[in-house]
Formats: structure tokens, sequence, C-alpha cells
């Protein structure tokens, strides 16, 4: 096993943390009414970007596991202005199911890397699984 180089931990750790944070500043959660205290979603989400941050340091010399990691950034990073700031409800719902399936495959994908790497994101996919509920009934 590899030394870790704190410093470059630090910043594959804060990146995604300091980007969810910004979309989380930017993001109208006044329209949220749902079951699950706002409070929570924070929370969470910091604690999810934490751990996508050590799991992308442990595959970061993979260039096409990196872009997919990237791509899920991305997805993740608009659903909450499609949800949110734009209450398109429908197409947030459709969004989430195709950020799960990007996570799912990067899950795999991590795994047959580091199996560390594709453990760290197991949270995140139960996490979505729960949130791809909470869409579903907001639009029922």
């Amino acid at each position: 096993m590899e030394k870790i180089n704190y410093k470059v931990l630090a910043i594959y750790v804060i990146v995604p943390l300091a980007l969810g944070g910004i979309i989380g500043l930017i993001s109208d959660t006044s329209t949220y009414n749902g079951n699950v205290p706002s409070i929570i979603f924070p929370i969470v989400w910091s604690i999810l970007y934490i751990l996508m941050g050590i799991s992308s340091y442990l595959v970061r010399d993979n260039r096409k596991l990196m872009n997919i990691y990237t791509l899920n950034l991305i997805v993740n990073y608009i659903w909450p202005l499609i949800f949110f700031n734009l209450e398109l409800r429908v197409l947030a719902f459709v969004w989430i199911l195709l950020l799960f399936g990007i996570v799912v495959y990067m899950t795999y994908k991590f795994y047959k890397e580091n199996k560390l790497a594709g453990y760290l994101q197991i949270p995140y996919i139960l996490w979505l699984i729960f949130a791809i509920f909470l869409n579903l009934s907001i639009i029922l």
C-alpha cells in the first residue's frame, strides 16, 4: 500500500465538499416541503462528499475512473438546481435516476480498481435510493 499524501488527499476532499457547499448555497430550498428536516441534507451531503473525495483520491491515477467521477459530480450538482430552483420535479426524478445509474457504475469500476474506493461509495448509493423515493413522493 502506498504512503498517503495528506496534502493531495485534502485537495481531493475539499474540492467536492466546497463545490457541494456552493451548490447548496445557490439552491433555493425554500420550495422544499418534504418529510425530512432540511438540516439533515447538508450534514449527509458533507459526509458523502468527504467519502467521495477519499474514494477519488484512491483511484486518482486512473484517468477513465476520474472521468466517471467528474461526470458523477456534474450530474450530482445539477440535480438540486433542477429540483429546487427550477422546480421541475419530474425532470429531477429522471435526473436522479441517471445519477443513480452513474454512481452504481462508478462504484463498480472503483471497486475493481480499489476495493476501499468502491466500499466508500456505498453510503452514497444508499442515500440516493432514499433521495429517489423522496423525489418520487413529492411528485405523487
